[in-house]
């Protein structure tokens, strides 16, 4: 049924979404573990490494054939990349300069060093913002939505074409830009000069998102197309990550992948599942390509 649910739609829809769902847990492991058996000179080199193969992997994507791989080169790649040129960048100056970590009454860090200073990104994030609201036409249904605010009846006039369309590119950017954003708006909340972890607006932060996963949810079970669901379970995802995050500020549940030494099991159990989907992803697009020669 067009533009309804089917069998294929809600396999696809569920298939990608729990793909880029498995990212967040494993992405956070790796980072704790490269810390936990690495020194820290050979953190900084090879952090520094996996940004560097990250970016490759997204050039790489521009030449593929095929919008699914496209969409994969991009996702993969801009994952390296952000753990590698992003939160490992905050990581080495923090040490480096000394920041202290944020404490509770207990003496537990609640927030690391390098998050207590990644708010300091928040002028580039807007100048990014600046480009895709007044330059760039893009599918982004968020962008679509305060472009018809701002600019009303004079929305075709200001905005006027798209960028040239690399669907690694776009991927990559979607990515890191929607990350950045999350982590923003999180640290932003938990910071007591702010709003306050415990604030009602945290709260409402938290639960929008959770609102608003589930209605971007409901869409993504509509698409058939696996790059389409594939990026478009970035952004559900990371708007569903944001409440899952305030959770475990509030410890309402453990997360076991902040300890991934100490829950080796269900680490191990995930990344299986995880390869698991993706290699069902492959032999669907493989099949699917094999139909049409």
């Amino acid at each position: 049924m067009k533009g309804g649910y089917s069998r294929k739609s809600v396999l696809t829809g569920i298939t990608s979404f729990l793909i880029v769902l498995f990212t967040m847990p494993l992405g956070h492991a790796l980072m704790i573990f490269m810390e936990y058996v690495l020194s820290s000179t050979a953190l900084h080199y090879a952090a520094f490494t996996m940004g560097a193969v990250g970016l490759v992997m997204v050039i790489i994507g521009v030449f593929a054939k095929g919008d699914t791989r496209q969409t994969l080169w991009g996702l993969f790649g801009g994952l390296l990349f952000w753990t590698g040129w992003v939160e490992f960048i905050y990581v080495y100056y923090a040490h480096r300069y000394e920041v202290q970590p944020l404490l509770n009454a207990a003496g537990e860090v609640v927030t690391k060093p390098e998050y207590l200073i990644m708010p300091s990104s928040f002028g580039f994030w807007v100048m990014f913002m600046l480009i895709y609201i007044f330059s760039i036409k893009s599918g982004c249904d968020f962008f679509t939505y305060l472009q018809k605010v701002f600019f009303r009846k004079s929305t075709t006039t200001i905005v006027v074409r798209p960028m040239t369309r690399h669907t690694s590119i776009v991927t990559f950017m979607e990515l890191n830009l929607i990350m950045w954003t999350s982590y923003l708006v999180l640290l932003f909340c938990y910071d007591e000069n702010f709003v306050g972890e415990h604030s009602p607006v945290t709260a409402i932060v938290a639960f929008g998102c959770l609102a608003g996963s589930f209605f971007m949810f409901k869409r993504l079970l509509k698409i058939t197309q696996w790059g389409y669901a594939m990026r478009f379970s970035i952004a559900t995802v990371v708007v569903f990550w944001t409440f899952v995050e305030v959770l475990g500020r509030w410890n309402i549940f453990h997360e076991i992948w902040v300890e991934p030494m100490a829950y080796t099991t269900e680490m191990i159990t995930i990344l299986l599942a995880f390869l698991a989907l993706l290699a069902f992803l492959f032999y669907q697009s493989a099949k699917k390509k094999n139909s049409h020669n």
